[in-house]
């Protein structure tokens, strides 16, 4: 599957996940916005909806797009994030890459994509690019409830219930 990432060059090279992913063949970097995929699911942090199975069609269609840049920067490295109807949250997931473990949202590029994957219930392709990484896999299990809850819901509505019953209960 198709996945394009803008990237910010905002981060340590050593350890961005992108570049690992890009350099094995996993994924594309671009560094202009026109590069980017038209129809794909935006991974955007802003958005108001969250993603979810239903959303499986355009990623097997179209991709997924994301942006690699420094969480302390977000706001102005987001360009890309003005008003795209196929832009989507990631809901509720706690972080195990060695920069940010433990950190609640805090995800690394590649456990965005990870994560978008397995939501959608292309769970192969999450597993894929998660074990690119030594504390890859641990993702996945530290998250296992979650997104095995979340790509199970009917809808991006469902998908905040269940994050909201998490964090809330």
């Amino acid at each position: 599957m198709k996945v394009t990432i803008y990237h910010a060059e905002e981060c340590d090279r050593r350890k961005c996940t992108s570049i690992r992913l890009a350099r094995r063949g996993k994924i594309k970097i671009v560094t202009k916005l026109n590069k980017l995929t038209t129809g794909a699911i935006v991974l955007d942090p802003f958005s108001e909806k969250a993603l979810s199975p239903e959303d499986r069609k355009k990623v097997e269609e179209n991709g997924i797009t994301a942006l690699d840049c420094s969480w302390k920067k977000i706001k102005s490295s987001s360009v890309m994030f003005k008003g795209r109807k196929n832009h989507r949250s990631l809901p509720f997931l706690v972080a195990a890459n060695p920069t940010n473990y433990g950190k609640p949202c805090i995800l690394s590029t590649a456990e965005a994509i990870a994560a978008t994957f397995y939501i959608v219930g292309c769970k192969d392709n999450a597993i894929n690019i998660m074990s690119q990484f030594k504390w890859g896999p641990h993702f996945l299990e530290l998250n296992r409830e979650l997104l095995e809850a979340y790509s199970q819901a009917k809808d991006s509505r469902e998908v905040v219930n269940i994050q909201n019953d998490f964090i809330g209960g």
